[in-house]
């Protein structure tokens, strides 16, 4: 019989302008990798507000914007546009650069990047850019499949470990249980939008990490204090084996990597401001 899961953390993240930064490699990213960063984009966001070009080593990013447009350029060669509820998948492997900026299609946005630490050799291999458009992106029901795989759902974008990344959302008083796969003793669920509870404990703008198991859990949307549906981003994986070794815009396992990795990064900009692009 499964032990019931607990929640071993909980946390409201640090507030930088629109900005809400939940996880970081230095710290929760530690406990729950290959999870390593998550923002929380929300609020007020001007239209075209944007991130210059800036690069990256060791990791993949997946930006999900719910309610808002993405126009994205990479240093792979591609340029265009992911609309609302679209997926932005940069495996930067050994060294990229990117960019974009948000188009608000509501007042308030909501939208999260979350990165992903890659395993030898893929931290090293080349970069790989992948634009998921909205009618790409499973939907099972009231879940929709970021990454890997759901209700007999897979997301088109080739994880590069076995994870699965979701956005639940819910009615009050609706319960949506979850059994993780075999051996995904990684967890963690963040409610954005309503009140829910989860494991036992009510959760209302917050992440809560999950004890290590992979146990069935159940999320149930409370009555908020506005009429307004519960959504929750929940994620589970195999654990990352790894080490984080940390640079500026780098996360490897190893300081080899890291070092070629950064090396290369300052090449493809030295590249950018000869062209004129930065």
């Amino acid at each position: 019989m499964s032990t019931p899961r607990t929640i071993d953390l909980r946390t409201r993240g640090n507030q930088h302008g629109f900005i809400r930064r939940m996880v970081s490699p230095g710290d929760i990213g530690e406990r729950i990798k290959p999870f390593i960063f998550l923002d929380y984009v929300g609020g007020k966001v001007a239209s075209g507000t944007g991130f210059g070009f800036h690069p990256h080593s060791g990791i993949a990013t997946l930006t999900y914007q719910v309610n808002a447009d993405i126009a994205y350029e990479d240093t792979t060669g591609q340029k265009g546009m992911v609309k609302a509820t679209g997926l932005e998948w940069m495996r930067a492997g050994g060294g990229t650069w990117h960019q974009g900026s948000i188009y608000p299609q509501a007042e308030s946005v909501m939208g999260f990047q979350l990165w992903v630490s890659l395993p030898p050799p893929v931290e090293d291999g080349p970069a790989e850019g992948l634009y998921v458009a909205p009618e790409q992106v499973p939907q099972v029901g009231n879940v929709r499949v970021l990454l890997g795989s759901y209700g007999g759902a897979t997301n088109p974008i080739p994880a590069p470990t076995p994870m699965v990344y979701l956005d639940v959302v819910l009615n009050p008083g609706e319960t949506w249980s979850f059994t993780p796969p075999e051996g995904h003793t990684i967890g963690w669920a963040m409610v954005y939008a309503g009140r829910a509870q989860i494991c036992g404990a009510t959760v209302e703008g917050e992440l809560v990490v999950l004890n290590e198991s992979d146990s069935a859990f159940t999320v149930e949307a409370l009555e908020p204090a506005a009429e307004t549906p519960c959504r929750v981003l929940v994620g589970c994986a195999l654990k990352h084996p790894h080490p984080l070794v940390l640079g500026r815009y780098s996360v490897h396992s190893n300081n080899v990597s890291l070092a070629q990795g950064e090396a290369n990064i300052v090449a493809i900009g030295q590249q950018l401001r000869r062209d004129g692009r930065i």
